[in-house]
């Protein structure tokens, strides 16, 4: 596939977080709502499950359209988290849905060069003010050879991803314990209205997603992930 069709794809692809809030929000018919962590988390965890942005927008629609079939309609739809069961079956019925790799790399970037290299850099600079200098060397060196990384994404996400789970496994070995009990207990309060929407693997993945996001929120610290990069 070339053209038009496939840059619009590609773009999608790394504007998964906003397609899906700015859909979520049309859907709930109120531009201001606001995802809350835990939407974020689950949305995250679509993305690295490879659901197709496709399936994930349609099990929203889904949702929205049985809510308003109902009569009683004093339970909102407050979360993207509602919606976790229609995207499940949608993604299952598309399952194929998804572009390989290579179609996308051969598409225009959704970003410029400059954005890229400014969202390097500014990363470099927060994680180097907090003090996680070995992690804002390597984001140096990705950007002294910035041209070449993007000429190939997803190689460059790889090698971000791989930053990130670096910088999230030290982090998690500096929390403490009651720390770590009480994004729990936070985690577990936001959860609880919707685990009977998802599978035991969901819910694992969403914890994990949860508690990693929450983690780097609270220590100041940047996604480095290009899905960030909006």
């Amino acid at each position: 596939m070339n053209g038009a069709p496939e840059q619009d794809q590609f773009k999608s692809y790394f504007n998964y977080f906003t397609e899906v809030e700015e859909h979520f929000q049309r859907a709930r018919g109120t531009g201001l709502f606001l995802l809350s962590p835990l939407d974020w988390a689950l949305i995250e965890t679509w993305k690295d499950s490879g659901v197709p942005l496709e399936a994930v927008l349609r099990g929203i629609d889904i949702t929205f359209e049985k809510w308003r079939a109902k009569r009683n309609r004093r339970q909102l739809v407050n979360s993207v988290a509602y919606c976790a069961q229609a995207v499940a079956e949608e993604a299952a019925a598309r399952s194929g849905a998804l572009s390989p790799p290579q179609s996308r790399r051969q598409a225009a970037a959704p970003f410029s060069l400059d954005e890229l290299r400014a969202y390097l850099a500014r990363n470099a600079e927060a994680l180097r003010a907090a003090g996680r200098e070995e992690i804002a060397a390597s984001l140096d060196r990705l950007a002294v050879d910035v041209e070449a990384h993007y000429q190939d994404l997803e190689e460059l996400e790889r090698r971000l991803s791989a930053l990130e789970d670096k910088l999230i496994a030290s982090e998690r070995a500096a929390q403490t314990e009651e720390e770590l009990w009480a994004a729990r207990r936070e985690l577990d309060a936001q959860l609880r209205p919707y685990r009977g929407k998802m599978t035991a693997d969901q819910i694992a993945m969403l914890e994990k997603q949860y508690l990693d996001r929450r983690l780097l929120e609270r220590a100041g610290l940047p996604r480095l992930s290009l899905f960030y990069l909006r």
